[in-house]
């Protein structure tokens, strides 16, 4: 193996990668007869392979670049494929090969090491599928994955049902991960209405947008999954066999399901939006009401102020005992009229 200075390894083709070089992936065999392995050795699995009767399966960590060359010298995958599985941002599809089937599928989980409620990490989760054969391809986190891992440890009874229905488990853990998430989107959207339109939390604004982000990421990811799950459920395959194909279906109603609730909370998020922006509009309303009627009452104080301080000899009530006060009604008197008739007007 040759390191590259970037930090990825390459494999020189003509270089040989013997068993002894590489990493055990964990794994699991069920024998044609016998008891089932859940010790893999590496040096085992070209023997395991040529089982027909026995079912195979195999879980690589991408971090580790001597499990994924194991994928391309013991299971001979198509270099496009490996090149696939060392992409965490691939995108999601499912691609028929001679002899197998490639799955890709985009799961999910909540980012739990941040401040940030609305944060969420996407990793791909590939499987190839065999005809006695399952591998499992996946980053640092594959929740989804981890639970059927610890059921078959418990009970190895899934691997009596071969490799398709194993994969159905893994993929729909993997889909079965965004319900929690998709529910606490109910959660976060009803308490940003209730800061909204209880009591205007003005710093709302943040979170609306925060939520808004989180719906469109969900939608990114779960859209391009309907067509994958299409697949599986209605496309003739010697691997899928359509007594299986009934599961994957099961699978596809959760995916449009899990479309549906998003289309749903992301028109509740618009409409939050636009309320709170309606709330901020009709505040400013208000507050330029006020604003507008403290001005008229204002005017005729500085009008009649500004004619009774100019530097005259002779000005009107001058002289009078009385003339401050007289003054003084006559001016919040003409700024009541003026208010009243603006009112009359419909402009306050």
């Amino acid at each position: 193996m040759a390191r590259r200075p970037s930090g990825t390894f390459r494999i020189r083709k003509s270089q040989r990668i013997t068993a002894a070089e590489v990493a055990h992936p964990r794994g699991f065999y069920r024998p044609s007869e016998g008891a089932v392995v859940s010790d893999i050795d590496a040096r085992e699995i070209e023997r395991y392979l040529r089982d027909p009767g026995g079912f195979l399966w195999v879980d690589v960590d991408t971090a580790m670049p001597l499990q994924v060359a194991l994928l391309e010298k013991v299971f001979h995958l198509h270099p496009l494929v490996v090149e696939d599985l060392m992409s965490p941002n691939g995108r999601v599809k499912v691609e028929e090969y001679p002899g197998y089937l490639f799955v890709v599928v985009r799961a999910v989980r909540f980012v739990s090491e941040t401040e940030d409620p609305h944060d969420i990490e996407t990793y791909n989760l590939c499987c190839i599928l065999g005809s006695n054969y399952l591998i499992t391809v996946h980053g640092l986190h594959s929740p989804g994955l981890e639970t059927v891992w610890e059921r078959v440890k418990r009970s190895p009874d899934l691997l009596d049902r071969g490799p398709a229905r194993t994969m159905h488990a893994v993929l729909d853990a993997a889909i079965d991960a965004y319900f929690p998430i998709v529910d606490q989107l109910d959660e976060f959207i009803d308490g940003v209405e209730e800061r909204v339109f209880a009591r205007f939390d003005q710093e709302a604004l943040h979170d609306i947008f925060g939520v808004k982000r989180l719906v469109l990421q969900l939608r990114r990811h779960l859209a391009p999954q309907r067509e994958v799950f299409s697949y599986l459920t209605n496309r003739p395959n010697a691997l899928v066999h359509p007594d299986v194909q009934v599961y994957f279906r099961d699978i596809y109603d959760h995916i449009i399901r899990l479309n549906e609730s998003i289309d749903t909370y992301r028109d509740l998020v618009s409409s939050v939006m636009e309320s709170y922006l309606t709330q901020v509009s009709n505040r400013l309303n208000i507050a330029t009401k006020s604003l507008t009627v403290v001005a008229t009452l204002s005017v005729p104080f500085v009008v009649v102020s500004g004619m009774w301080g100019m530097n005259f000899r002779n000005i009107p009530l001058s002289d009078w005992p009385h003339g401050f006060w007289v003054m003084f009604v006559g001016q919040l008197a003409l700024g009541g009229l003026l208010v009243w008739a603006l009112q009359r007007r419909g402009l306050l």
